[in-house]
């Protein structure tokens, strides 16, 4: 008995105590991404094609499977979202899938830190599951399976999985406006700033959104600042033409462009331009 002891004595200090540090065949990737006022974060591991046929193969239909490799893919909301109408509060819930040819099963589930599907999978942490289709792209095979954001606004994402030929779109509603709304009233109704009138004015502007309301905190901005600038200007401008108010409009924008001379900023010269020639035409 030993020489065994010997054996094992040699093997547990070679590999207990090597510094060799090796890739793994999967690298770990940490992407984060801000839409609107929301903060998303995700873990999870990439595996590569390698030369095989994924799905339907290494990575079998009808089958639970953590969506990467390694260990457990995660996903973190610092607010409430909202999937195919169905609210997911903040926080942090481990991503599984079912893909099929036509369909992906998309799960959240409430367990987290699993290094895979749990052994004793448990339905009542199923915080949300429902499926997406599948799409095809033949023109462009993804080596590294790949989570993405994409057609990001300030009130919603499309979450993309992507490897091989094949891509599931996850659309995903953040509930940017009701926070910023709430915001905006707290801070109307307490003494407000140039800066608020001015940003929360921009704001709507930018959604399209209570656009007389825009103008009229616009106009209180504008009162309120001694000198503004030409980027400010421009922007009163776009919310002026924005309620049909062109002739005013193309009054700030010129101001606003002999601003942008002055200071040299070429690309504000080129919109107060263009938009000048656009609206003379109203």
């Amino acid at each position: 008995m030993r020489p065994i002891y010997i054996i094992f004595f040699l093997l547990s200090s070679f590999y207990g105590f090597s510094q060799l540090k090796t890739p793994s065949a999967s690298t770990a990737a940490e992407i984060e991404q801000v839409v609107g006022l929301t903060e998303i974060e995700i873990d999870y591991n990439r595996p590569s094609k390698k030369g095989r046929d994924i799905f339907g193969n290494l990575v079998p239909y009808g089958k639970i499977w953590r969506t990467g490799a390694n260990s457990g893919t995660e996903i973190s909301f610092s607010t409430d979202v909202t999937i195919n109408d169905q609210n997911i509060k903040e926080g942090t819930y481990s991503i599984f899938s079912i893909p099929n040819k036509d369909s992906w099963e998309i799960i959240l589930y409430a367990d987290t830190d699993l290094w895979s599907v749990p052994r004793n999978w448990d339905e009542t942490k199923i915080i949300f599951q429902s499926n997406f289709k599948t799409n095809m792209n033949n023109d462009k095979s993804v080596e590294t399976f790949t989570i993405s954001f994409d057609n990001i606004t300030n009130n919603d994402f499309d979450l993309v999985f992507s490897w091989d030929d094949t891509y599931v779109i996850v659309p995903i509603n953040v509930p940017t406006r009701s926070l910023v709304d709430n915001q905006i009233k707290s801070i109307m109704s307490d003494n407000p700033k140039s800066s608020d009138y001015y940003s929360a004015a921009v704001y709507y502007l930018q959604e399209n959104n209570k656009l007389d309301v825009a103008l009229n905190w616009m106009n209180k901005a504008i009162d309120m600042i001694e000198n503004p600038r030409f980027f400010q200007l421009r922007q009163f401008s776009l919310i002026l033409a924005a309620n049909g108010k062109y002739r005013e409009a193309i009054k700030v924008a010129k101001k606003s462009l002999e601003l942008s001379i002055q200071a040299n900023n070429q690309d504000y010269v080129k919109m107060n331009n263009d938009s000048i020639s656009e609206w003379s035409k109203k």
